[in-house]
Formats: C-alpha cells, structure tokens, sequence
C-alpha cells in the first residue's frame, strides 16, 4: 500500500486512449462521481444505477452514456463531450477505463472502482472484440497506424485470444491485456489507494448476489438518500431483463458501434463461463500473470469480492 497521493505516471496512449490528456478540459465540481473499471467489468451496470439514484423513474434527460461519458475515449469529438458535461446543472457521473497512475486525480471528486474475476472479463471480452462494426475498427486501426503499430482485429480462436491477454501487453508498464489492456494492472493501480476516503470498492459478484445492499451501499457512500420504494425501483430498473429493453435509453451508440446492438454489448451477464472453456494448463497463465500483478489481497477481492476496508 501507498500512503503518497495518486498521480499520473505512465502514458495511455491508443486505439483506445488518448493518453488521459483528454482529462484537461474537465473541470471538477465537489460532488462529481467518477466509476472506474477496467473493462467489461459492469461499467453500465453501475452508471444505470447511478442514473436511477439520480434521476427517479428512469426519466433521465439523455441516454446515460452521454450523461456519463467516457472521457478518456478518443472516437467522440472532445469538445462536444466538454461542452455537454459542463452543461449539465444535476450531479455529474463520468466513466474512465484508465488505470489510477494513467489519468489525474481529484480530491474533491467520488470514485467507486468496480472490479470482475478476470476470467469472466475475459469471456466479455472475446465476444466484445468479435462485436465491432467495420466503421469502427476502420477508425480504432487508423488511430493506432498514426502510432505506428496497427490494431489487430482477428485475434484467433479462444485459447490464443486467452494466450494473448494472459501473457502481451498494449503497454510497456504492462504485462498482459493485450490488444487492450491489462485488468489486473487496473486493480492493482486502485487498491494500493483503497485507503483513502473517496474511492469505493465494488464487486461485480456482491452486485449479482445482493443487487439491493449494494445499492443501499453505494448510495451512503455518496450520500445519496433512498427510501425502501426507491431501492426496489431501482433494482427493477437494472436488472439485466429491463437494462436490455430500455438499452436505446441507456446506450444509444451501441447499434453504431456493435454488430447486434445491446444484444451484442450486452451478451451474457453471468459468470463461471470459463470453466467450460480454459484449460488447466491456460488457467496456470492466469495463475502466473496474478501472482506476477497482484498483492495478494488484491487478488482475493478481485476474484471473489467483498467490502474493502477505506482505513490503513
């Protein structure tokens, strides 16, 4: 653990990122709430239910992706997403898939990191590479040729996308999450900070297994006041059924941007799917990149979730 204060340490510069630098038109305000995670970990999930905290009935005034915008993503033009994020007047929430020492901090602002049993990303993650429109990798590919290297769009079948992501990195800080990058990296860049105050830890598991407390948890933690009828809105409201029928309101790029739309983007919501899949042998890679990453309690919450102590 660190007791020194987060700061940007590494560049993040992508088919994806833009190097966090897309961070300096932001201007925090004090009760901003900024989700992290490192991808296909329930990043829509906890927007949704974010929005449901803060707009009651579902009646928000965009879909919650623009609400929300991911601002290290370099395809949306920057200036827009700024311009529309500085005009809101209710509490902000924003989305970052960077790591902690890959973007600036804000003391004033809420962070909650929500973290997935890396083999369960990992099977998010192969159908989300396999989802994306033409128009899309055209645009991720022509990002990273201006870099120098090109983005690989067939990655093989399952096993050499598992060898890919346990064992190459995107990043020279990095050692596995190739094409894209590394979840453990990502954890392990938020807990050496779980103790301090403003960022929570969430559990993709503890949301599946008791969707209401964490909920009830999250909202203490922003200070955010529900009523038992809200809670249960709430949960209604996210649960994968109605998230996948009011997906138009939710996410309202995904037709553009995945071949399928929320069928694509969102495909299963379910975990344990590896253990049909990896081998024992694939599962070692998995094993060895952990212990290579990860503190070891790092690893226990990642895999398994649980509340994390805040307190050194």
């Amino acid at each position: 653990m660190s007791s020194s204060r987060p700061e940007k340490r590494y560049p993040y510069d992508s088919h994806h990122f833009l190097d966090g630098s897309r961070w300096r038109v932001y201007k925090p305000r004090p009760d901003d709430i900024i989700v992290s995670t490192s991808m296909k970990s329930g990043t829509t999930w906890m927007m949704t239910i974010l929005a449901n905290m803060l707009y009651e009935n579902g009646e928000f005034p965009a879909p919650v992706d623009e609400l929300g915008p991911w601002l290290d993503m370099r395809l949306p033009p920057l200036d827009v997403v700024a311009a529309a994020l500085e005009a809101q007047t209710k509490r902000r929430f924003l989305k970052t898939h960077l790591p902690l020492h890959g973007l600036p901090f804000y003391d004033q602002c809420r962070y909650i990191v929500v973290g997935r049993d890396a083999r369960d990303v990992f099977m998010s993650v192969v159908n989300h590479h396999q989802s994306y429109t033409d128009e899309v990798l055209a645009s991720l590919t022509e990002y990273d040729e201006a870099l120098g290297r090109s983005f690989p769009h067939d990655l093989g079948d399952i096993h050499n996308m598992w060898r890919l992501w346990m064992t190459e990195s995107w990043f020279d800080n990095e050692t596995d999450g190739y094409p894209y990058w590394s979840h453990l990296t990502h954890c392990q860049s938020w807990w050496d900070f779980k103790h301090l105050p403003n960022i929570l830890f969430v559990h993709f598991n503890d949301l599946l297994a008791d969707t209401a407390g964490e909920i009830r948890r999250v909202a203490d933690y922003l200070s955010i006041a529900l009523n038992d009828d809200r809670v249960e809105d709430i949960v209604e409201r996210v649960s994968f059924k109605r998230m996948k029928q009011d997906f138009a309101n939710i996410n309202a790029k995904a037709p553009m941007v995945f071949r399928g739309g929320a069928d694509s983007f969102m495909n299963k919501g379910t975990n344990g799917r590896w253990r049909e899949v990896l081998s024992e042998a694939e599962l070692e890679l998995y094993d060895q990149a952990v212990a290579r990453v990860l503190s070891p309690d790092a690893a226990q919450w990642l895999e398994h979730g649980g509340t994390v102590s805040y307190r050194s």
